[in-house]
């Protein structure tokens, strides 16, 4: 069966890749709605390849460019609430969520809501919603199906096996592009620095999670949602290869790995077409090659980020919100310069600290917690 493909985010680093696995698979899917934000050039181009009934960016002015430039029969429309348009276009059967922060939210659900398969890429839908996503998810029927690279390792671990058997699951995470340094090291450190990332190639704010481990603290509480995992059942190791994307540690004392060199095409290859798998243009692993793979646990002294999410996590209601939109403003002052590296778990920090967190929250509630804590982040200072 041909699946119809939406892409929100299509023109970052996921969306980019999962049109590249399209492109290797035409009999398998088709692509009929793409959602971007402001990078005009790239959706020309995409559109003019895969030729989408439907297209959303982020601006009128983007959006009218891009309108200019290709077929009269692609509808072009704006804004964030058209996000939800291309989430629910009824040609759609399968939706990738890429978006980048909170505003993948919404549309995720209302792709949810509409009954279409998930392939989720943004970990701040279950970060900071995961209660309300997963509720929706047993409602609809819809399956959930996982495209971080570690998230699939851990989808595949379990397949076929019982929750009952697992003792614990292990988040495996790179150590960013400041791994080898100390906290005395990253005084200082440039945005340049920060998004070197050794061994993968991503967006810059996931890069810049990276290098705080925030990136691993937001997959903690996903694995928490995806997995109905208590907490001090989810642990991360760094290991700086990136060759084991997570294991599966079972009451038997089995360790289950899943193995694979860093290319996102994979994962995302396995989300889409499950549970199939097809063949992929790609480096294959050589085991000859691979002289070593290491692993520590990271310390929560050189990682407060990391010991941040834990906590909140932990603590639930909208202390999970709080953490993701604060980091993402912290994120983006750092991007632009505006506050040194180690100033970002600071603000979040700080944040969590001055808020009253709401238990249980709904939606209206998640979304004051959001504007809450990026308000709070905004006027920060130190």
């Amino acid at each position: 069966m041909l699946e119809r493909i939406a892409i929100l985010g299509s023109t970052g680093s996921i969306g980019t890749s999962t049109l590249e696995v399209v492109r290797q698979h035409r009999e398998e899917f088709e692509v009929v709605a793409l959602a971007a934000g402001n990078n005009v050039e790239r959706m020309i181009e995409q559109v003019r390849e895969f030729s989408p009934k439907l297209v959303s960016m982020a601006t009128e002015d983007a959006a009218e460019r891009v309108r200019r430039e290709v077929s009269s029969e692609v509808q072009v429309v704006w804004g964030t609430e058209s996000l939800s348009l291309v989430a629910q276009h009824p040609d759609a059967t399968y939706v990738v969520s890429s978006l980048v922060g909170s505003m993948g939210l919404p549309p995720t659900l209302a792709a949810i809501e509409a009954g279409k398969k998930v392939g989720l890429a943004n970990k701040e839908t279950l970060v900071t919603a995961g209660h309300l996503v997963t509720e929706a998810a047993k409602k609809y029927q819809v399956p959930i199906l996982p495209i971080d690279s570690e998230h699939s390792a851990l989808f595949q671990c379990l397949n076929g096996e019982r929750k009952e058997d697992v003792r614990k699951i292990i988040l495996t995470a790179s150590g960013g592009s400041f791994r080898d340094k100390t906290r005395e090291e990253l005084v200082g450190v440039t945005k340049e620095q920060a998004l070197k990332h050794p061994n993968w190639s991503m967006g810059a704010k996931v890069t810049i999670d990276s290098a705080t481990l925030m990136n691993k603290g937001l997959e903690v509480i996903e694995a928490r949602w995806l997995y109905d995992m208590p907490y001090e059942e989810i642990e991360v190791l760094i290991h700086p290869q990136s060759i084991i994307h997570s294991m599966v540690e079972f009451h038997d004392g089995a360790v289950m790995a899943q193995l694979g060199t860093p290319d996102m095409k994979v994962p995302i290859q396995y989300a889409l077409s499950y549970p199939k798998r097809l063949p992929l243009q790609t480096e294959a692993l050589d085991f000859v090659k691979l002289a070593r793979l290491d692993f520590r646990a990271p310390d929560l002294k050189r990682y407060p980020c990391l010991r941040m999410a834990y906590d909140a996590g932990i603590a639930g209601g909208t202390m999970t919100t709080v953490l993701n939109a604060a980091n993402e403003v912290a994120v983006e002052k750092f991007l632009h310069d505006e506050i040194p590296f180690l100033q970002i778990e600071t603000i979040v920090e700080e944040a969590l600290n001055r808020h009253q967190k709401i238990e249980n929250p709904n939606l209206e509630e998640i979304e004051w917690a959001d504007r809450w804590a990026r308000d709070f982040a905004s006027s920060f200072n130190v």
